[in-house]
């Protein structure tokens, strides 16, 4: 049970309390903790396995602490199944709606029957939930927006899918005669690997003409909002776009604002308050005179209350201020820190490029180095390499590396981890190899206890280089295996294993919170694209932004290094300087 879930479970207790009439001080702790674990950076799992006192977590008490540690072994909790027993079914379930209470929620279990959203949905569609003494058509209203609200976050896209479209409009937003400045926002700005909405932010001498070409944009299906400074529209994906516009000098604030994560935002305005100031999208004002302070750009704001820049990928409120303060933030990797991939697929095997035209994009790139790696036997469904086809690829490897010339290319191997947890190819043949990337394909299903032995059997070979998209998720389509994430961190830190961060948009594997916690374990990483083709190596992107959410400076990703330094790494496994 992750953090998330834990938290939610204490939000609901809190509010089932409420609704039981206890006192108050009662509900407060329950609220309180549930946001302690929510923006607490170590997962309970973690924490109970270090053998942290979950008590020095403030807001955490002995009777909490219990109360998690039961979640967390169990799956489940006592103290939660007896509360929901005393009240009719579905009002928990109506609690996760934002803004409907828990008396709320009671009374349209009680006098509407509804026990689930969708019965909710339609109570308010016909009437009834408006037609509800003490309710009324506002509060329907209201719900329902909630609702849609709702649903619309369950429907959360892949970051991937979300920032081109993103791109899209804001290139089309600049050429508007008179805007001046136009950037994205929300959580696609801090490179979230999902986002249920886009929110852009801009600037412009005459704000109702910008939105009138705003809404106009060929992208656009339909406006459903439309006024002098704000729009808000459906694409043609059917993903809705919120513009918003404000005057020039007030740029810097209102990207701040609508940038940072909630939890970051509440951070920042305690820290101005403590300093006298009032913080809001509009400016910082001053608490004692109200006089108000106007900033053009968001470096602005942060340097007024005397903090280090924050980049927007880390305002999640993980000390990210305190360090600010200390002028301590980290300089995060970034894309043109990147000098090679070690992951690039071919039409030898599931690949639309040849070998020529990757190395050719590669070096186009800038990169100086590049490792082809194509499936193993195995992968029939890819066309899998037999060890014949292998050593006939590399004898054209060397000839395209010296016709294209400029790039160092590497011959390697996508191995499949079997479910036994031996590697496709006999290690006499991975031998001959430079690169060996070790996945997961197949037998996903494996219980985590199997699954843990099968990866850490694979990653003692020491034949293997890399463990590529170590969760083997597909964003939205499949779910990342279950794993003991902690022996497996362990085990690729003592192997030397490097651990990808695979930058593909429908993967971006691992995850942000994995990165960290890897990292803090002295693990290294590669940044790779598992490109199919020659344009996927632009996806890199969206690897580092991952990299850039796990506070990964260049020092932590092994292909941020030059050619000699990382081919130290390659044959002979030594540590990189600064790791």
């Amino acid at each position: 049970m992750n953090n998330a879930q834990i938290a939610d479970i204490l939000d609901a207790i809190a509010s089932l309390l409420e609704l039981k009439g206890e006192e108050r001080f009662k509900v407060v702790a329950y609220q309180r903790a549930a946001r302690a674990i929510a923006l607490h950076p170590k997962e309970m799992v973690l924490a109970l396995k270090e053998g942290d006192d979950l008590r020095a977590i403030p807001g955490i008490g002995k009777s909490i602490a219990e109360k998690i540690e039961e979640l967390v072994r169990s799956g489940r909790l006592e103290y939660f199944e007896e509360l929901k027993a005393q009240f009719p079914p579905g009002v928990t379930e109506l609690l996760h709606i934002p803004g409907v209470g828990p008396k709320t929620a009671l009374k349209l279990v009680q006098e509407l029957g509804v026990t689930s959203l969708e019965e909710l949905e339609a109570a308010v569609a016909d009437g009834r939930v408006a037609g509800l003494p003490g309710l009324g058509a506002k509060s329907a209203e209201n719900i329902e927006r909630r609702l849609r609200e709702l649903r619309a976050k369950e429907r959360r896209i892949p970051l991937g899918a979300a920032l081109p479209i993103a791109e899209e409009l804001l290139a089309g937003l600049r050429q508007v005669p008179g805007v001046r400045q136009a950037s994205a926002a929300g959580s696609l700005r801090r490179f979230r690997e999902t986002v249920g909405d886009i929110d852009l932010m801009g600037t412009a001498d005459d704000p109702p003409a910008a939105i009138a070409a705003f809404v106009a944009l060929p992208q656009v299906k339909a406006a459903l909002a439309q006024g002098p400074t704000k729009a808000t529209v459906l694409v043609h994906s059917g993903l809705q776009v919120d513009l918003r516009l404000v005057e020039h000098q007030d740029f810097g604030s209102l990207l701040q604002h609508f940038t940072g994560s909630k939890e970051h935002n509440v951070a920042l305005r305690e820290w101005a308050r403590r300093r006298g100031y009032s913080v809001s999208e509009y400016g910082i004002a001053e608490i004692a005179s109200g006089r108000v302070h106007h900033f053009q750009r968001e470096e602005e704001v942060y340097r007024f209350l005397g903090l280090q820049f924050i980049p927007p990928e880390i305002r999640e409120a993980r000390g990210e201020i305190e360090l600010a303060a200390r002028g301590a933030l980290p300089r995060l990797v970034e894309a043109d820190d990147i000098r090679g991939d070690l992951h690039a697929h071919t039409d030898w095997t599931d690949g639309q490029d040849s070998l020529e035209a990757m190395v050719r994009a590669a070096r186009e790139r800038g990169y100086a180095y590049l490792a082809i790696t194509d499936h193993s036997v195995g992968r029939g469904i890819t066309n899998g390499l037999s060890v014949e086809r292998l050593r006939e690829q590399r004898k054209l490897l060397q000839s395209v590396e010296q016709q294209v010339g400029g790039i160092r290319v590497f011959h390697g191997t996508e191995v499949d981890i079997r479910a036994d947890g031996t590697l496709d190819y006999p290690d006499e043949v991975l031998a001959e190899l430079d690169v060996v990337v070790a996945s997961l394909h197949s037998a996903l299903q494996q219980p985590a206890e199997r699954m843990t032995e099968r990866v850490l059997r694979a990653l003692a070979n020491p034949h293997v280089d890399v463990f590529g998209h170590p969760s083997a998720r597909l964003l939205g389509e499949r779910p990342p295996v279950e794993l003991d994430w902690e022996a497996v961190f362990h085990q690729a830190s003592r192997t030397g294993v490097a651990l990808e961060i695979n930058a593909s948009p429908g993967r971006l594997d691992l995850k942000d919170v994995h990165v960290s916690r890897a990292r803090e374990l002295g693990c290294r990483f590669l940044v790779n694209t598992d490109a199919h083709a020659a344009r996927h190596f632009a996806a890199i992107r969206y690897g580092v932004g991952v990299a850039r959410r796990a506070w990964c400076e260049s020092q932590h990703i092994l292909n941020s290094r030059p050619l000699a330094e990382f081919e130290d790494f390659l044959y002979h496994r030594q540590v990189v300087s600064g790791l």
